[in-house]
């Protein structure tokens, strides 16, 4: 069996073992909290306020201190409410150690002292640039792929990797440039893959491998394709001339097996209805005229003969 013919598991990258992996991190409806904060900040003002009218000087500061801890406290409180829309995520630390995800959209509410990172998990598309590599027969070509991906795991692609974005366009353009140096092409024998040839067979390849490289940074791939595929410039003219010779003999062998079909017909046929006996060689010669007929690319010109054969 071809190696081409089956993945190759050897050529799959093995990423490390994530050390983190998403849960969810605890909070609350924001809506309460907000409700207490505002309530905190409105009791702290009267107190304030309050101590204004008031004689003793003890009371005063008391009533003062007070509404200011209660004003402090409210605020700060309300530092730990936070706006998650649709297709967002708030990555939880609570001093540099990883705390939980929350995925829920609307107002929630968190330990204010914690911090929250805000990542995308919608789909998203990445389409690579032109690239100028190789093929397996060592033909310089240009291929280009589009990769539609999104964030899975949002503690791997916040921890595992320094910039999640930058990771999968590097690594999809290392699986294109792998794949393309893999495979050639055109396949010069009909059992072996070709990029060409084979788009869908070579597109699950680099769908395995693209998993495999990005996996590590909790990202899912949903699609990948060929969008641009091509002979490298200073090649392309030779191989349009390679492809259309092959195209005139496959055609041309196309019709040489319908005239030599044709043929056989015809003798089997004049020879079943007893039209006329042929010997071997006025045999051979009816096979000549009719193949010429039949495989000549220009119409045939008529030849009488008023003689026989033989004369």
């Amino acid at each position: 069996m071809s190696t081409h013919d089956s993945p190759d598991i050897a050529d799959v990258p093995q990423m490390p073992a994530p050390r983190v992996r998403e849960f969810t991190a605890q909070s609350i409806g924001g809506g309460l909290a907000l409700l207490l904060g505002l309530v905190g900040l409105l009791l702290g003002a009267g107190l304030v306020v309050t101590a204004t009218a008031v004689g003793p000087t003890g009371a005063k500061a008391t009533l003062v201190v007070a509404g200011v801890l209660i004003g402090l406290a409210a605020f700060v409180a309300m530092c730990g409410l936070n706006t998650v829309a649709p297709g967002e995520a708030r990555v939880v630390q609570l001093f540099g150690r990883y705390r939980g995800t929350i995925r829920e959209d609307g107002l929630r509410w968190v330990n204010p002292l914690t911090s929250r990172t805000k990542i995308s998990t919608r789909v998203r598309n990445h389409e690579t640039a032109v690239l100028k590599v190789n093929d397996a027969y060592g033909n310089p070509i240009e291929l280009a792929a589009v990769v539609v991906w999104r964030v899975e795991d949002t503690a791997q692609a916040t921890f595992e990797v320094d910039d999640f974005l930058e990771f999968v366009a590097t690594q999809t353009e290392a699986a294109v440039r792998h794949i393309a140096i893999e495979y050639p092409y055109d396949a010069h024998d009909e059992e072996g893959l070709s990029l060409r040839g084979n788009a869908e067979e070579i597109t699950e390849k680099l769908a395995v491998e693209l998993h495999a490289r990005v996996e590590a940074a909790g990202v899912e791939i949903i699609e990948s394709r060929f969008t641009h595929l091509a002979y490298a410039p200073e090649i392309a003219s030779a191989m349009l001339q390679r492809q259309q010779a092959g195209a005139v003999v496959a055609a041309r062998r196309q019709i040489v097996d319908g005239a030599v079909g044709m043929v056989e017909a015809a003798l089997a046929r004049i020879a079943e209805q007893d039209i006329v006996e042929l010997d071997p060689e006025r045999k051979a010669a009816m096979v000549s005229n009719l193949l010429v007929v039949l495989c000549g690319d220009r119409a045939p010109q008529p030849v009488l003969n008023t003689g026989s054969l033989y004369q």
